[in-house]
């Protein structure tokens, strides 16, 4: 979404007018009328009751993030202003969906706050989450989940429930729900030795295991298509944040959630040591959407819920 737009659509919103939205903008009636009705066309719905002027529900909805995003790109701009222009892109690493939509909207932030650096970007596997950063082939990194190095600095973005990924055949999958001692000693995908640690203890649920190693498939997996392929063929399972459930749907496998599991965080990941202008700027941001927009997107656990740092799970049956 252009910025341009989302300020007259705030102006209006706000105003209640439009001649005194384009007053407040310095902008002509018909550029704050352009605007909103190119943002209405985008997202493919009406943003404005027009007599009176006024938000219609979906306009509401809209309001609260438009807000928040343009004041980060406001106050990325206004804390960059003075700082120097590097030629070089700064390369952000993505596992699988990252973090949810916090991932494109931070990127977008930045981009809007420093329209001049270029993004690079490229994908990550499951072993790539410490190891990218550290060989310096990304300078920031959407991982999950947190890593555990004291060469890598961390931003918390979601805290979500866990889910598991299995066949649809299965007889797990016809649960709404289960529970971890459901689906501990089920057959989960393998991870190549170079996998961190932190990954394979979050894939295989380690901390509920009491230092029993996990059943294994034959199969190995990579990215979440390797796990969405292997669970279609039936031959294995894989386990995911909630969120995954947005993002990927493959015939023949299914998501059950797990009410039980400490609810797991994604992260955004940097050397520990980076302290470029851009790399901080894109943290700021990063953390400041996720605090504001975190909540509505249902990316943080609800009062009890679990965490993977030692809270009481709550029992849900």
């Amino acid at each position: 979404m252009d910025l341009r737009r989302l300020t007259s659509f705030v102006a209006v919103a706000e105003e209640g007018h439009f001649g005194r939205a384009a007053a407040r903008l310095f902008l002509s009636p018909a550029a704050v009328t352009a605007h909103v009705k190119q943002l209405e066309r985008e997202l493919g719905v009406t943003l404005l009751d027009r007599t009176p002027v006024r938000p219609t529900a979906a306009g509401e909805r809209l309001l609260r993030h438009a807000r928040v995003l343009i004041d980060t790109a406001n106050a990325a701009s206004a804390e960059l202003a003075d700082a120097p222009v590097d030629d070089l892109p700064l390369r952000v690493g993505i596992m699988g969906h990252g973090s949810a939509e916090l991932t494109p909207a931070s990127l977008q932030a930045f981009r809007r706050a420093r329209p001049e650096v270029r993004l690079a970007l490229s994908t990550l596997d499951f072993t790539e989450g410490v190891s990218a950063l550290l060989e310096r082939r990304v300078d920031v990194a959407f991982v999950r989940p947190a890593p555990v190095d004291e060469r890598i600095a961390v931003d918390v973005l979601t805290t979500e429930q866990r889910i598991v990924v299995v066949p649809s055949a299965w007889q797990v999958a016809d649960a709404p729900g289960v529970r971890l001692r459901d689906v501990l000693e089920l057959p989960y995908f393998s991870l190549p030795d170079r996998t961190p640690r932190s990954f394979t203890d979050y894939l295989y649920f380690a901390s509920s295991r009491g230092g029993e190693q996990p059943r294994r498939s034959s199969d190995h997996a990579l990215t979440p298509q390797d796990v969405l392929m292997n669970a279609a063929l039936g031959r294995g399972a894989g386990s995911a944040l909630l969120s995954f459930t947005r993002y990927y749907s493959w015939p023949g496998t299914t998501f059950v959630p797990v009410a039980d599991a400490p609810w797991e965080q994604s992260v955004l990941a940097t050397r520990a040591d980076d302290r470029r202008p851009d790399v901080l700027l894109l943290r700021n941001i990063a953390t400041k959407l996720a605090r504001e927009l975190g909540p509505r997107l249902r990316l943080s656990p609800p009062s009890g819920a679990s965490t993977r740092h030692g809270a009481v799970p709550t029992d849900t049956h």
